[in-house]
């Protein structure tokens, strides 16, 4: 444990991004600001005897991080009672730290640990990849292009009603399902015979599932880039938030589904273009009110080796092959109530939903697994279908929805539902009749 600490020390010392803070009181604009020496805060604390090690330090050290003082990178170590094993965890704020980066991390840390310092290439300072994000496209023309895209959007899109995306990501709900294989080989196949890539196909699938789960036919929804095609030479190798999040729009009622899937293709890479944009520009851009979140809902599809779990799982490494450490457990959080991750396997797709209440993690998996399932068989067979026509619900789901929940088949008191009204009125005049945004209106 030692070993491992001394030696994140020395990785932070190493990339300035990880010395980083961000300054916006009294400022214009948030600032980075880059500390020469930045040590990593390591707290000590004591677990109880036959808890859960992980979420015992989980809770001991919260959620919330101040991202003003650097490093944003925090470790809580404690000693396991009636063992000789160390738990630690260690907390990275996402403003530093993306997947590629955390690879990047743990390489270093096993090369420290294990005498082979000296091999680690020369860091390249952040700032270079900042000045090459600021001033590759102006913001003139970041401003033009979300423009044209959202001018016209005067509503958020909020999935299951959820609108606060200022959370923690602690009431989220998670999901996970593996697509089926023959159902994955279709998507590879489709996607090469249209020249796109399945990326496209997902958000397609996604853009009409959303379009149920929010009630409405013109959706904007996050996409998450990776902010490191067009960043330069060294680019995979350099630590820091290359990563970003940008609207993406379709209205699922205006577009077969061979037309949406070329839409959506051109509309990801004229992202790319701009991926280094400010999201508050991009929703400065729309007619959504500043003070509402232009979207609530997140789209993340990222290449991996493996689908990741919140469980510890039996093929966990050690990190870096360093002999006595494994990993316990992993997880993400976000602050959007509704996240949807597709792990491309390189053969295979995973889905992995996290949601709030009253959200339901299982369900978006299904109605996902589905809308894909059915704009494939759409593409394949008949391409000019109209993606509002693309299935989200399967067989069992429209059984539920169409017959089971309209049972009618019961006894009924014999009164209006105006009466049943009066007679709660005339029970308790001064109760809440109607509740929005924490604000009541009596009967």
């Amino acid at each position: 444990l030692d070993g491992f600490l001394a030696a994140l020390q020395q990785v932070v010392d190493r990339h300035d991004i990880y010395r980083t803070g961000v300054m916006w009181e009294g400022l214009p604009e948030p600032v980075q600001v880059v500390r020469r020496r930045a040590v990593v805060p390591v707290t000590e604390a004591t677990l109880t005897d036959g808890g859960n090690p992980a979420a015992e330090l989980i809770a001991i050290a919260g959620r919330w991080m101040d991202v003003r003082r650097a490093p944003l990178l925090r470790v809580y170590v404690a000693a396991e009672p009636g063992s000789e094993r160390w738990v630690a965890l260690v907390q990275v704020h996402h403003l530093l730290q993306d997947h590629t980066a955390s690879e990047v991390v743990l390489s270093e840390v096993a090369a420290l640990m294990t005498g082979r310092g000296d091999t680690l290439p020369v860091p390249l300072p952040f700032r270079d990849f900042v000045a090459q994000a600021r001033l590759g496209v102006s913001r003139a023309e970041h401003e033009e292009y979300f423009a044209q895209l959202l001018r016209d959007v005067t509503e958020p899109t909020l999935p299951f009603g959820l609108a606060d995306a200022r959370g923690d990501g602690t009431g989220a709900q998670q999901a996970r399902v593996m697509v089926d294989d023959s159902l994955a080989e279709r998507v590879r196949e489709r996607a090469r015979g249209l020249g796109v890539s399945p990326a496209t196909l997902f958000h397609v699938a996604w853009a009409r599932v959303l379009a149920v789960l929010a009630g409405r036919s013109d959706v904007v929804f996050g996409t998450v880039l990776l902010g490191r095609m067009n960043a330069g030479v060294g680019a995979e190798r350099i630590p820091g938030p290359f990563m970003n999040t940008l609207p993406v729009r379709m209205d699922v009622a205006d577009t077969d589904v061979v037309g949406a899937v070329r839409a959506m293709q051109a509309q990801l890479a004229g992202l790319l273009v701009h991926e280094h944009a400010p999201l508050a520009l991009a929703q400065a851009a729309s007619d959504v009110p500043t003070s509402v979140p232009l979207f609530t809902a997140l789209f993340n599809y990222r290449h991996s080796n493996r689908v990741r779990s919140d469980a510890p799982q039996s093929g966990d490494t050690r990190p870096g092959g360093v002999a006595g450490m494994r990993v316990l457990l992993g997880e993400d959080r976000t602050n959007y109530p509704l996240a949807v991750s597709v792990d491309d396997l390189g053969v295979g797709f995973g889905l992995t939903t996290g949601v709030v209440a009253p959200g339901d993690p299982e369900l978006v998996c299904d109605l996902m697994q589905t809308a894909v399932e059915s704009l494939v068989t759409a593409l394949e067979e008949a391409p000019r279908t109209p993606l509002r026509a693309v299935e989200v619900l399967a067989p069992t789901g429209r059984e539920r929805v169409l017959v089971e929940w309209n049972d009618t088949d019961r006894v009924v008191p014999e009164e209006t539902v105006v009466g049943l009204f009066e007679r709660q009125v005339a029970r308790d005049p001064g109760a809440v009749a109607v509740e929005q945004g924490g604000v009541g209106v009596s009967y």
